[in-house]
């Protein structure tokens, strides 16, 4: 098994900063405000509020002419030192949201996967499993989280986990409509699949009133 880490960083970048190095290692960007060029050794792609780009090759950051807020995922050797601060960029900031140890099984081969889920008020996604890990962080409303015999709620900003495997229900409030971010691992057979499967039988019968939309994903190799 393979000694990993997964990190959400939300990295507050001023307007007209200086170009911005990330080193090569599986990642994923999510621009919540702002917009900025993401460029790397093939191509470039500006991304704007509410876009996303998966990549494993080194990167440069280049923002615009206004403040942009990117969450950044990235993943890593368990023994790797964490960056807390981006290189080249003493002006920026960098805030960890939620580091999670995890193991993805070697034999086989992986992709990372970028998407939002939306929820109306008071949906709710019945009890699920997914194929891979990962983490998840809330971008407006409030979801709670019950598995493993906890129960944890989540309001706009805050991120946490799911092993995938361990049995998940996750509503909604019912005050507004609710959204989450997500990226995670994921067997590369799922590559343009759902990874969601349903505990019980009456659930994946039932009417679905989440929608999904994916963003970006990519073949990757473990760290």
């Amino acid at each position: 098994m393979s000694d990993l880490i997964l990190r959400l960083h939300e990295d507050h970048l001023p307007a007209g900063c200086p170009p911005i190095y990330l080193p090569a290692r599986p990642r994923a960007l999510y621009v919540r405000s702002g917009g900025v060029s993401v460029d790397g050794p093939a191509d470039g792609r500006w991304l704007g509020e509410a876009h996303a780009h998966v990549t494993q090759s080194e990167t440069t950051l280049n923002n615009g002419a206004e403040a942009t807020v990117l969450w950044r995922w990235e993943l890593a050797r368990a023994d790797a030192p964490e960056a807390l601060q981006l290189p080249s960029a003493p002006a920026s900031r960098s805030i960890l949201k939620l580091a999670a140890p995890l193991q993805l099984d070697p034999d086989f081969s992986w992709l990372m996967r970028c998407d939002r889920v939306d929820f109306p008020a008071g949906g709710v996604a019945l009890t699920h499993v997914h194929q891979g890990p990962g983490i998840r962080i809330c971008l407006h409303g409030e979801i709670r989280i019950e598995t493993l015999g906890e129960e944890n709620a989540y309001p706009a900003g805050d991120a946490w986990f799911e092993l995938g495997h361990a049995p998940v229900l996750a509503p909604t409030t019912e005050h507004e409509a609710t959204a989450f971010v997500r990226c995670f691992l994921l067997p590369r057979q799922l590559k343009g699949r759902s990874s969601i499967r349903y505990v019980r039988a009456e659930d994946a019968a039932a009417t679905k009133v989440q929608q999904y939309r994916v963003f970006a994903e990519r073949y990757i190799d473990l760290p």
